[in-house]
């Protein structure tokens, strides 16, 4: 049985990967903050000097989102928990890096942007420029790929920021879903990450950037009817300003050819699975924090 370490114990993707099928089938080895601090030299390296392993699932990140605690310091942070780990790399056998579409430049995106368009602006903002920066180095690192995940929604997301979970909670406390605007995402469901890590586990992929995103892209306001549909209720919904923002997808081309076999879930049928999650987790919910949006 591999062994697999996974960064990022307590976020979203390594909480999912810790709850998925893959624990079945690989010793999955999901450290705490205090066995592990990835942006820590001394905590890596003795850790790995206890420890090797296959592969690595990097998903810990420090969070630049509008909901985050504490956005100083989120290039120096997260850049050393890469350059930390990657110094190991004597201890592990591939690196699989949850990267994002954001490497493209927030304020150039396309539609379905292939991995090519890589490289045409330098990101601005922090944490695009900090995608920015370890896309130039992974690729002359042997053994290293980059998955740059779009929108991905599910379980355990921050749902007071989320557009998914977040439509889905207002639903289940019957207060109006409400968008800024309207635009077209590209949305993974959590589930389907995990046949493709597992694939990238098993196989020796010929590219080392790849868009992990669906096949289809969808606009908020579909989201937010379908999730209106599910809920059965006569919830409102609420769009401040008209039209359409800019589309945030890209194009999976190079993951189909990598993976002929990639499906993905409908997302009438994730958002439905989702929704009946939160119902069942419906205590957990704060309504506080979903009157007010951010």
């Amino acid at each position: 049985m591999k062994k697999i370490l996974v960064t990022g114990a307590s976020g979203f993707i390594g909480r999912n990967i810790a709850e998925s099928y893959l624990k079945e089938k690989y010793e999955l080895h999901i450290p705490k903050r205090s066995e592990l601090d990835c942006s820590d030299d001394e905590s890596v390296a003795t850790y790995f000097a206890a420890h090797s392993f296959d592969a690595v699932i990097h998903s810990a990140a420090k969070p630049g989102h509008r909901n985050a605690a504490d956005t100083t310091s989120l290039l120096l942070t997260n850049s050393r928990m890469i350059f930390n780990l990657l110094k190991h790399q004597d201890k592990w056998g591939k690196f699989l890096n949850m990267g994002s579409g954001a490497i493209y430049d927030m304020r150039h995106y396309v539609p379905k942007m292939k991995e090519s368009y890589f490289g045409t602006y330098i990101p601005a903002d922090e944490h695009g420029y900090n995608k920015y920066i370890l896309g130039k180095f992974l690729p002359h690192t042997d053994h290293v790929f980059d998955f740059r995940i779009f929108g991905i929604f599910g379980k355990y997301e921050d749902y007071a920021i989320r557009f998914i979970s977040n439509a889905i909670c207002k639903a289940i406390h019957d207060l109006p879903i409400t968008l800024r605007q309207s635009r077209k995402f590209d949305y993974l469901y959590i589930d389907d990450l995990m046949p493709v890590l597992e694939h990238f586990i098993e196989h020796d992929p010929k590219e080392k950037s790849f868009n992990i995103t669906p096949d289809n892209s969808i606009e908020l306001l579909d989201i937010a009817r379908i999730v209106k549909k599910i809920s059965g209720k006569a919830i409102e919904i609420k769009v401040a300003n008209d039209g359409l923002g800019m589309e945030y997808s890209g194009d999976n081309t190079l993951l189909h050819t990598e993976y002929p076999a990639v499906n993905f879930t409908p997302i009438e049928n994730a958002i439905e699975q989702l929704y009946a999650w939160y119902l069942a987790n419906k205590n957990t919910i704060d309504r506080n924090l979903l009157i007010t949006d951010k």
